[in-house]
């Protein structure tokens, strides 16, 4: 899906965890951790938690996830989304 927008990418070293095997491994969005969570049924708030441990410091946590038949969705922290909408054309204004 990545590497269909635009994003080469390819699949990390998802035995292990943290933030040296993201399971996505993007150049391109380097500031960016993935997990992947290609299932039917889970806990999101558990899928961000793991992203957010294997992340670190210095990377936005980002959740894909995908069940059959459904388009992927992209689950990050609230702040973290405000955050991005800020920094993008999206804000048509300043926030105070």
């Amino acid at each position: 899906m990545l590497a269909d927008e635009g994003f080469p990418a390819r699949r990390g070293q998802q035995f292990s965890g943290g933030t040296d095997s993201p399971d996505i491994v993007c150049p391109s969005l380097g500031k960016l951790h993935f997990e992947v969570k290609r299932v039917e049924a889970g806990n999101p708030y558990n899928w961000v938690d793991q992203a957010k441990r294997d992340a670190g410091k210095d990377k936005l946590p980002v959740v894909l996830h995908r069940r059959n038949e459904c388009e992927w969705l992209a689950i990050l922290p609230a702040k973290d989304f405000f955050r991005i909408v800020r920094e993008s054309e999206f804000a048509a204004i300043t926030p105070q």
